[in-house]
């Protein structure tokens, strides 16, 4: 474990965020506005955040003396991922590290069983679910009886550690079911079972909550997904009547409220075939669904995180137009022979418009490696600015042109 040395001013406060991915690195830049420097933990200086933060711990989050290198001297520990084991965290909350989230709300992120649990006790709109956790020939006939009541047409999820389509195995017959259990659980795996939503869509509904109780709620947005990760967001959702996005937000701010989270957090939701709401996954911290928000709202996820964190009053959360679309940058299968910087210029100079994120990684198949945000100007449509996102995106994922007009040519 080693660190880089701390050249930022004193006179401002310190935060470590624990991992040096995209989001970390996001987060320094909102930090660098706010006079501050973010400190992260990152198991690489190669890493996103490691990049460009003048204040680096290298180390392991699964090493309690890395952890608290980290922690040291700041006001608040957060996080951009989850993968904190909790007993960590729980000592160091022991030593008077100020968590953020806490361990108690962190938990319901980690544990899917447990978020699972805690919703039904407040009363949220859930899938109906089953735990398949313990003895396994007992967890066997636990599925069997549940695939049969729901047709199987169910999702078997690991409860731990599952994210971007990983972890989550949709299927459509007993026998493909009882295949996936029984490789998982051999593999000592830990399981559930929910049933198969009948939705036509999904949304997220993006909140953030300081310690103090302030709450505050972007606009809730449609997410496309592709190949089980986030592909487009479109904020805000198109055709959500607002009723129904209250109720969204409403459901996010009472459930952050209700676990104790601190900062940002991402609920995400089916919209059924019958125009109801049922609670998917949870996220506490930045998120994929609110990357809309760096250029599209008047205050970023990333800048009210670390409000949330010290106890800042929030910043309003309103669009700065009537749609906003957020296109993945994902690697392709072959990574193109033309280099990220002439992309990039081509880039700008067909779509000025444009505002690219990238995230200092290496191309490789359906990696995240940036995202394209598109404003939409007075009078667009939603198809037209997400047609404009998504072409920008691919165009940065593959160096050709979904319409295929030539750069050289031209």
């Amino acid at each position: 474990m080693t660190s880089r040395p701390d050249r930022r001013s004193p006179a401002m406060p310190t935060v470590t965020m624990i991992g040096g991915g995209q989001l970390a690195r996001m987060t320094h830049q909102s930090a660098i506005a706010l006079g501050q420097c973010l400190r992260v933990l990152a198991g690489s200086a190669d890493e996103p955040a490691a990049q460009v933060s003048a204040n680096v711990v290298l180390g392991s989050h699964n090493d309690l003396d890395a952890l608290r290198a980290a922690a040291e001297g700041a006001v608040a520990l957060t996080f951009d991922h989850e993968g904190v084991p909790l007993h960590l965290l729980q000592a160091l909350e022991a030593e008077g590290v100020n968590v953020r989230p806490p361990s108690t709300a962190l938990h319901f992120a980690q544990d899917k069983l447990a978020m699972r649990l805690r919703l039904s006790e407040l009363g949220l709109p859930i899938p109906d679910f089953a735990d398949l956790s313990g003895d396994s020939s007992e967890a066997r006939a636990t599925l069997i009886a549940f695939g049969d009541a729901h047709d199987w047409q169910i999702v078997l999820k690991a409860v731990r550690g599952g994210y971007d389509g990983r972890g989550v195995w949709l299927t459509d017959s007993r026998a493909e079911a009882l295949e996936v259990f029984d490789a998982q659980v051999g593999g000592d795996a830990v399981l559930m079972v929910e049933q198969k939503v009948a939705m036509v869509r999904e949304l997220s509904a993006m909140i953030a909550r300081s310690p103090y109780g302030q709450g505050a709620a972007w606009p809730v947005v449609e997410t496309v997904q592709r190949k089980g990760q986030c592909a487009v967001v479109v904020a805000p959702a198109p055709g959500l009547s607002a009723e129904r996005a209250e109720e969204a937000q409403q459901m996010a701010l009472r459930l952050a409220d209700e676990l104790g989270v601190v900062g940002a957090m991402a609920m995400e939701l089916f919209e059924t075939v019958d125009g109801t709401l049922i609670i998917n996954e949870l996220a506490m911290r930045p998120h994929n669904s609110g990357h809309w928000t760096m250029d599209g709202a008047v205050t970023s996820q990333f800048e009210q995180h670390l409000r949330a964190v010290l106890d800042y009053p929030l910043g309003a959360t309103s669009a700065r137009s009537d749609v906003v679309v957020m296109a993945n940058v994902l690697g392709a299968e072959q990574a193109p022979s033309m280099s990220m910087d002439e992309r990039l210029h081509h880039l700008f100079a067909r779509m000025p418009e444009a505002k690219v994120h990238m995230y200092g990684k290496g191309e490789r198949p359906d990696r995240k490696i940036g995202h394209v945000n598109i404003v939409g100007l007075a009078g667009e449509t939603i198809t037209d600015v997400r047609e404009r996102a998504e072409r920008a995106a691919h165009w940065m994922s593959h160096a050709e042109w979904t319409d295929g007009w030539d750069p050289h040519a031209a």
